[in-house]
């Protein structure tokens, strides 16, 4: 395979216990179908219940088509802006693949980050309620989708408790 960037060959690489491919001269990485959210997962089990998807909302959708070739099928990538974060990553429209270049899986580990610290605590319940039913609907296994749900939870338990210690201390002295 070679890189969509600069045509160097492509090596392999254990990347957050996902065999990507990834080119040594510009330091981009090509990740096959469902790699990607694999690999963030692994990064940071918190992440677990926020899903990678770059078509959640095609209402604010933005592409263009590129001159990069997915290493893959040859055929021309397409440029998606990542939700409201600036990284732009190139999308292969026939396998699916993802081309990051250098620093932009960063870049989205953080944006996500930023993005769970706020759907946690402003959008609790509608998360809550997308995560239940991703339990039974998918797109990941009933099990996987679970412990979403469930660590869901715990994250939310953790920010109640920093933002409302008092409150906290109410309930666990109401116990005894």
């Amino acid at each position: 395979m070679e890189c969509p960037r600069d045509n160097e060959k492509l090596e392999k690489v254990l990347f957050h216990n996902i065999e990507a491919d990834y080119c040594p001269e510009c330091l981009g990485i090509w990740f096959d179908k469902d790699e990607l959210r694999l690999a963030k997962d692994d990064k940071d089990k918190q992440l677990n219940w926020l899903d990678f998807d770059i078509w959640r909302d095609t209402s604010r959708f933005d592409f263009l088509r590129t001159q990069r070739l997915c290493p893959v099928c040859r055929v021309m990538l397409v440029e998606v802006k990542y939700d409201d974060s600036k990284v732009k990553i190139d999308f292969c429209k026939h396998c699916q693949g993802i081309w990051l270049d250098r620093g932009e899986f960063k870049q989205i580990m953080n944006y996500m980050k930023r993005k769970a610290d706020y759907e946690i605590l402003h959008r609790y319940t509608i998360n809550l309620t997308k995560e239940l039913w991703e339990v039974f609907s998918g797109p990941e296994k009933f099990r996987d989708e679970l412990a979403d749900f469930f660590m869901l939870l715990k994250l939310f338990n953790y920010k109640f408790i920093v933002q409302h210690p008092f409150l906290n201390y109410l309930i666990e002295n109401s116990q005894k």
